[in-house]
């Protein structure tokens, strides 16, 4: 599903991104410009890290 439409920017890129280190908006920000058009997705998007973040915890465990 599309999490930013300004950018084009799908939950599978942010699981990816956050796969791949980042672990904040900022980060998205920079790579692929999540947040950058009219910002009304940058909330969603930093649940989405937060939620990945989560989940590769618990597999770490």
């Amino acid at each position: 599903m599309f999490v930013c439409i300004c950018r084009a920017v799908t939950d599978k890129q942010i699981a990816e991104a956050v796969d791949e280190g980042a672990d904040h908006i900022t980060q998205l920000e920079e790579s692929c410009g999540v947040g950058t058009g009219c910002g009304g997705c940058r909330e969603v998007a930093q649940q989405l890290i937060d939620e990945r973040l989560a989940e590769s915890r618990s597999y770490a465990v």
